[in-house]
């Protein structure tokens, strides 16, 4: 598995590594990377299995979670042999979930920006008919015309998500987008994923038994959320320390769920200081 690489900062130094979601790459880090590496970070952003310039496996079981988690991991050994710091959001952040609660060891810190714990969102996408709502468009994501419905009218229903960016971002989303496999590899995430909702045809979440203890997480986190997020509820906070006890949570009332473009400063004023906080 090859997987592309956007690198700033010097080898040697500790170890950011950024995980974007869908249907971004990348480039959704580029604000943040810059600053972290003039504080003398190594700022690593791939683009995740399926996306932009990396490998885009054809089979669904191969976006299964193990593989991602693996890929995580090999990136973390490649760039440093000490832990390092996991920032992610949305899909990366799913995937970042399952590192820290499988391989704690290897991490330092743990920064989620709006993308929800996988017990606490079983329990939402199963109980609260809300946040099913919000998460139809997932049921959508996973059918077979999902690459016509999105792609359709130069990427338009995709673009909606974007409106309020520059020009310039847009264009390089559908630049983006438009790699050979691409957005077959970004919906491959729901489709190999345990987690969407349920439908009068499929229970969904309910056909799972999730135990919190089989999800906890045993590094210190921090959580940034956008209120705003018409997608993931902020539902997906209530009882989140039962499954994070080194957990802090910093809401953003104003910002929806791109917050790390709506509100750059924020996000990178707080991850540099949940990263100077070590030790304490």
């Amino acid at each position: 598995m090859k997987l592309h690489c956007a690198v700033a900062g010097d080898a040697g130094r500790p170890l950011m590594l950024f995980l974007h979601g869908f249907p971004e790459f990348w480039a959704a880090w580029r604000e943040p990377m810059a600053r972290f590496a003039a504080r003398g970070w190594l700022c690593v952003a791939p683009d995740l299995r399926g996306y932009n310039l990396s490998d885009k496996p054809e089979d669904v079981e191969a976006y299964k979670a193990k593989h991602l988690v693996n890929d995580v991991l090999a990136l973390g050994a490649h760039y440093s042999a000490k832990k390092f710091v996991l920032v992610a959001h949305d899909w990366g952040g799913a995937v970042a979930w399952a590192v820290a609660i499988a391989h704690a060891g290897r991490l330092e810190r743990l920064v989620m920006i709006n993308s929800p714990h996988p017990y606490v969102f079983w329990r939402e996408l199963s109980n609260n008919p809300a946040q099913q709502k919000a998460s139809e468009y997932m049921n959508v994501f996973r059918l077979p015309k999902a690459e016509r419905v999105l792609s359709a009218n130069g990427y338009a229903r995709l673009l909606t998500a974007f409106g309020h960016l520059e020009p310039a971002w847009r264009a390089e989303l559908v630049q983006a987008w438009s790699q050979p496999g691409a957005l077959t590899g970004g919906l491959n995430y729901y489709r190999a994923s345990p987690l969407y909702p349920p439908t009068a045809d499929d229970p969904g979440p309910k056909r799972l038994r999730f135990e919190r203890k089989d999800f906890m997480v045993r590094v210190p986190t921090l959580v940034l959320w956008g209120e705003s997020d018409t997608a993931l509820l902020t539902g997906c906070l209530e009882g989140l320390g039962e499954c994070v006890p080194d957990l802090k949570v910093v809401r953003a009332p104003d910002a929806s769920h791109w917050i790390v473009h709506e509100e750059p400063d924020l996000v990178c004023s707080e991850i540099e200081r949940f990263v100077a906080a070590k030790g304490t």
